[in-house]
């Protein structure tokens, strides 16, 4: 069974049941980006650390870095959100998600919001 934390900057991390994490932006990311045009994913293969620039997205409000919170190696991505950017804003918590991670460290994880603390964050 997998477990949803949450980042301070509106992202979704599952924690799936093999070694690996999925990240995604929340539904309240999502609404307050607007439409979303376009997202440029990093390389499968590629590490980086936590705080480095993973996506780029832009919508047609702004433009947005999704920071990876934790370090790691990208194992797959979602590249179906080249074609039809779209998906972030129908479902963002599902078909919308953006990349899957092995982190370095899985106890890095353990600092991550759970949904209690995250629906209060978005309240605040």
């Amino acid at each position: 069974m997998s477990t949803t934390k949450y980042t301070a900057d509106h992202e979704w991390v599952r924690i799936d049941d093999d070694d690996t994490v999925t990240i995604g932006i929340t539904q309240y990311a999502q609404e307050q980006l607007g439409d979303i045009v376009f997202v440029q994913l990093p390389e499968v293969g590629s590490r980086l650390g936590g705080g480095d620039e993973a996506v780029v997205i832009e919508s047609v409000k702004a433009a947005a870095d999704i920071k990876m919170p934790f370090a790691g190696e990208i194992v797959a991505v979602n590249d179906a959100l080249t074609a039809a950017p779209e998906t972030v804003n129908i479902d963002p918590m599902g078909k919308g998600w953006f990349l899957r991670v092995r982190p370095d460290d899985r106890s890095e994880l353990d600092g991550l919001l759970d949904e209690a603390a995250y629906a209060k964050l978005t309240q605040s």
